[in-house]
């Protein structure tokens, strides 16, 4: 057991706080890290979790990065790819809808592809989340290639 973060060989107790409350293996300033990051941006758990798992495929993302309007979930900079993380999908009014909308359009318009993705498919399917998201970034590369 060790610390996503700083390598850290990590104790019986930090482990399960971390687990229990975030779902991934910190140590305890991490920990206390992550927890001040969600009740700053609220953040959303599955966040944290798909940030980690981006990390452990080699991915170099950001949690919870400033794009000039918003705070973004997950950026991706290398590939132009920004991911939010969608924890109330089921009550989208439309005025969220116009929202979602408003903002992929800044993001394109900088250049930037935004995915939503609901939190439950975090949640239940995190590897394949990953997986997912490394093939969207070689479509990205690929495409950043070609201009």
């Amino acid at each position: 057991m060790i610390c996503l973060e700083c390598k850290k060989e990590l104790g019986y107790v930090d482990h399960k706080n971390a687990m229990d409350s975030l779902g991934v293996e910190l140590c305890f300033e991490h920990h206390k890290r992550m927890k001040a990051l969600i009740v700053k941006n609220d953040t959303p758990l599955e966040a944290i979790q798909l940030y980690y798992g981006l990390k452990e495929a080699g991915v170099n993302a950001m949690l919870e990065w400033w794009d000039g309007h918003k705070s973004i979930d997950i950026a991706i900079s290398r590939v132009k790819l920004n991911i939010e993380i969608d924890s109330e999908y089921e009550k989208l009014t439309e005025e969220q809808a116009i929202n979602n909308l408003e903002q992929a359009m800044h993001s394109f318009k900088n250049g930037f592809t935004t995915i939503r993705i609901p939190h439950i498919v975090v949640r239940y399917y995190l590897n394949e989340t990953v997986k997912n998201i490394v093939g969207i970034m070689e479509g990205l590369k690929a495409n950043i290639k070609m201009i």
